[in-house]
């Protein structure tokens, strides 16, 4: 994926993708090759990888790569930096419990397909070389790495458009098994609604939209607009305590039938179903200036009995703790989702991501071993604590992750892509 390295890397990872946020130390981090005990706790860890071959990065192994100097101007070291050739470490601490990953900024070539069939995109960027991992990394919530798509300097889309090679955009698609696409410079087609990105907390650098009303059914709730992240890393949307109030109790209302209880007790609003009888589901949209609407394909989450049958479903929408919602990845599933950074704006149209089927990899040359080795300093570490890995259609986000102020002031939420990825440049 980076460099030049054998055996050759693939255009596919699992990994893990930040989508938007403040702009912390890294842009990307990558699990190295460090010794044998790091590498058994990850594949040990996630059940996930037992059938897929992982991309290990070996700095040491890429023709490509070199330590990024701690005068770099994207290096935070500061005063730490006592010589200009130092090597630039970062620090970074996740709000799960005991999740850091630590290691060194390597500069490194990421290899990009085409989507036209043109020559492949070399691409020079910044990553983390994570050398010490701990907490989830360590359990496969990010097995080949992280990705950082989010607006500052240090991102992958920023280091793409600033090289000329790509217009500042990019955007994404999902489908329902959690596979899905990202294409660098893709600003959508002509067709699609849009809205565009405002201001939180004062400064114009994430992800946020304003929602002008919540709707179920064919009713829209009046007193239900709020700001809201578009975070594809959060694995279900969360609302403001009095939105989540109007919108599930009018849910709960059109759905004319019981609720059940659920042995999560997160989900408070669950219904039975089976196989041979589904209630009738209202349906759930977002509306936004100038009429634009965002209609969430499958807003509620199956749950099964002991025999794997269809038992019942829950509306899978959390009360958020701050007066701010999160667009997360439960709604973006089936729409492809444009983050265009030129026009500030969010797109969107519906897709089932077929293209996805059709993908391309990206076969890398022979090794080479005249790289320098990546020794982690042990005493001269910059941090940056970053948010909760987020697995799609795995547990809720703790109570840890619902902090969103605390979140927004310190870095990028994360998205998880538990099948394969496949990057083009548009």
């Amino acid at each position: 994926m980076l460099g030049r390295q054998t055996p050759p890397f693939w255009l596919h990872w699992i990994l893990v993708v930040t989508c938007f946020g403040y702009p912390v130390t890294v842009s990307s981090v990558l699990p190295c090759l460090a010794t044998v005990e790091i590498w058994c706790s990850v594949i040990n860890g996630a059940s996930i990888m037992q059938d897929r071959d992982l991309g290990i990065y070996k700095p040491a192994e890429s023709t490509t790569s070199r330590h990024l100097p701690c005068s770099h101007e994207l290096c935070l070291l500061g005063s730490g930096c006592t010589n200009p050739k130092q090597p630039c470490p970062y620090n970074i601490e996740y709000f799960s419990e005991n999740t850091t990953s630590s290691g060194l900024l390597i500069e490194d070539t990421l290899h990009l397909a085409s989507r036209e069939g043109h020559v492949p995109v070399n691409a020079s960027v910044i990553i983390g070389c994570g050398r010490k991992q701990s907490g989830d990394i360590l359990d496969g919530i990010a097995p080949d790495g992280l990705l950082g798509l989010g607006m500052a300097d240090i991102s992958v889309p920023s280091f793409l458009a600033r090289a000329g090679l790509v217009r500042n955009s990019f955007s994404m698609c999902f489908k329902e098994d959690n596979s899905g696409r990202i294409f660098f410079g893709d600003q959508g087609v002509s067709t699609q609604q849009s809205t565009p990105f405002v201001p939180l907390y004062g400064k114009l650098q994430t992800y946020a939209v304003n929602v002008d009303k919540s709707c179920i059914g064919h009713k829209c709730l009046d007193g239900t607009s709020f700001e809201a992240l578009v975070d594809s890393g959060t694995s279900f949307t969360s609302l403001p305590p009095d939105v989540y109030k109007a919108v599930t109790e009018e849910f709960d209302k059109q759905m004319n039938v019981s609720r059940v209880p659920f042995e999560d007790s997160t989900w408070k609003y669950c219904y039975s179903a089976s196989p041979l009888e589904m209630p009738d589901v209202p349906t759930v949209t977002l509306t936004f200036a100038a009429n634009k609407s965002f209609q969430a394909v499958s807003p509620i989450l199956p749950f099964n009995d002991k025999q794997g049958a269809l038992a019942g479903f829950c509306l899978a929408v959390l009360p958020s703790s701050e007066p701010i919602g999160i667009i997360a990845q439960n709604f973006l599933v089936g729409y492809h989702v444009v983050f265009d950074r030129e026009s500030m704006k969010l797109g969107w149209y519906r897709s089932e991501c077929r293209d996805a089927d059709n993908s391309t990899t990206v076969p890398l040359g022979p090794s080479q071993h005249n790289s320098p080795e990546d020794p982690l300093p042990s005493n001269e570490q910059q941090t940056s604590p970053a948010a909760t890995p987020a697995v799609a259609g795995m547990a809720p986000p703790s109570s840890a992750t619902t902090n969103l102020q605390k979140l927004l002031a310190s870095s990028y939420p994360l998205l998880l892509l538990t099948v394969s990825t496949v990057f083009f440049i548009s």
